[in-house]
């Protein structure tokens, strides 16, 4: 059964069992119509729908009319209304939640649930929030619409693709492959944002296929935009651009079909996230971009800095809203990077900051061990000492990746992918000897030592050489030498506790200060 035939079921149940007052909350005005309109004629009653802009009128009442009960705007003399016809019916209230503060209304509200009680006639409260006053919580009765799921989504995809096949000078050619992955691009949007992405999908490309996903994830991006909690990344990268990875490349592109019905229907559940620890700057940001841009999902930012907030009980709040706006747009990837540094002193949080960091914390990890949404947590770490043990505990993520400094076989890799990026051949330069001389250095280190080569050739008005980048590596100081306890102690952490990314055989930390090259 569909979310929409749940929803209305249990609305015409309550109706039916005479529920005085019913609170929906929803987004989406006109399904909450379509089935109170549908039960209102099913059983003999009027509809009835009161808004603050036209007051109390009869439902169907056009919208360009200049029909307008102006006394009954005023949301008491409404309910008044109520209270004073006599026959069944049906009243929707829209947006009726800044209302319930005032003391007047919640006073009326409680009188008018007692008095329907008695009566054929259903109130219902419509708001895309959940504003009930503590006066009516034991005489209102909640309907969570929540938004459309697949099976919604799919009907309006088929009616759409049956309205365009008349116009022939409009394509849809999608197999039933094509448009379950249309689909799921598609949760997370309201029937209305869904609607139209597809009209502008067939405006702006004449045509309506999986090719056109870019269409969809760009309408999920403002809904991220209007939040503020959340940042949401374009990505260019593949996974051909993160040298070397190569255990953990092939773990995702393994579950790149896992948010799909096939997968559902194959019995495997949803990817819940990974983990990757390890050393600063050696591509667990860029797995992130890759690995979203792979699923042809949004990529998500949370920045931790952001959730804490200043007042007592916001920063919970902040994170609750970050969550189900990630839920909202799934199946998504929730990238949070360096996450250890948010959650550093949880241990000693009920002095440092009345428990914030540690209620943040729990709600996190009951969020990661009981999410049903799928939305996948790619989490990045560069140390082992400061992350809660209780998020290292199998079941809120799924794995545990140790990202180690690059092998001089990957070193290659990403020498040859900067140069690349950079409009270089990378068959013009000693790949061999340029790995060599770099052992211990970062991917974000070698990036680093090029565009450093590229400002000095450039300065002299020629081109890079593999000189020029010898030269810049041997003025680095890597990060392995500077931090080489520190890098040993993950390594031996992670030998018995963490998968490696990479199947190449790692190198040990250099010892002392890199050699200066003579060039």
């Amino acid at each position: 059964m569909s979310r929409y035939a749940s929803v209305r079921e249990e609305l015409e149940t309550l109706i039916r069992a005479r529920y005085p007052v019913i609170y929906a909350v929803t987004w989406e005005e006109n399904r909450l119509d379509d089935i109170l309109s549908q039960i209102a004629e099913r059983r003999n009653k009027r509809y009835w729908v009161w808004s603050i802009s036209r007051g109390l009128l009869p439902y169907g009442t056009p919208l360009p009319s200049k029909k307008i009960d102006e006394a009954s705007r005023d949301p008491a003399v409404a309910l008044d209304r109520v209270v004073d016809s006599l026959e069944p019916a049906l009243y929707a209230f829209k947006d009726f939640h800044p209302f319930l503060q005032d003391p007047l209304i919640v006073r009326k509200m409680r009188e008018l649930a007692q008095f329907l009680k008695g009566t054929y006639s259903t109130l219902i409260l419509s708001s895309p929030f959940n504003r009930i006053p503590p006066e009516l919580e034991k005489d209102v009765a909640v309907v969570e619409f929540g938004l459309p799921d697949a099976e919604e989504l799919r009907s309006l995809l088929d009616r759409t693709i049956r309205e365009v096949g008349q116009n022939p000078a409009l394509k849809v050619d999608v197999t039933e492959e094509e448009k379950e992955r249309i689909v799921q691009s598609c949760l997370g949007l309201t029937l209305g944002e869904a609607e139209n992405v597809f009209a502008k999908t067939l405006i702006m490309r004449g045509s309506l296929g999986e090719e056109h996903l870019d269409v969809i994830l760009h309408e999920k991006e403002q809904i991220i935009r209007k939040s503020g909690l959340l940042e949401y990344y374009h990505t260019t990268e593949g996974l051909d651009d993160v040298g070397g990875l190569d255990l953990l490349k092939d773990w995702l592109k393994k579950r790149r079909l896992a948010f799909t019905e096939k997968a559902r229907h194959y019995g495997l559940p949803a990817p819940k996230g990974v983990l990757l620890l390890g050393v600063q700057g050696c591509g667990k940001s860029l797995t992130a971009k890759a690995a979203a841009s792979l699923w042809k999902v949004p990529l998500l930012r949370m920045d931790m800095s952001r959730i804490f907030a200043s007042l007592v009980g916001s920063s919970e709040q902040n994170l609750r809203e970050a969550l189900r706006i990630a839920e909202s747009v799934a199946p998504a990837i929730l990238w949070i990077d360096e996450l250890e540094k948010a959650f550093a002193g949880y241990q000693s949080s009920a002095l440092s900051d009345a428990g914030t960091t540690a209620r943040v914390l729990g709600l996190f990890l009951t969020w990661l061990q009981e999410k049903r949404r799928p939305v996948f947590v790619i989490a990045t770490a560069n140390s082992i000492e400061q992350l809660p043990p209780e998020l290292l505990r199998k079941g809120r993520l799924d794995e545990i990746f140790f990202v180690d400094l690059p092998t001089a076989k990957e070193r290659g890799e990403i020498f040859a992918i900067h140069l690349r990026q950079r409009g270089r051949s990378p068959e013009k330069f000693d790949l061999l000897l340029l790995s060599q001389k770099s052992q211990g250095f970062s991917g974000a280190e070698i990036e680093e030592a090029i565009i450093s080569a590229l400002f000095n050739a450039f300065s002299e008005d020629r081109d890079i050489t593999t000189e020029d980048i010898l030269k810049a590596l041997s003025e680095t100081v890597p990060l392995s030498v500077t931090m080489k306890e520190q890098i040993e102690a993950l390594r031996e952490w992670a030998e018995t506790r963490a998968r490696p990314a990479s199947s190449q055989e790692r190198e040990p930390v250099p010892v002392g200060p890199v050699r200066r090259l003579e060039i």
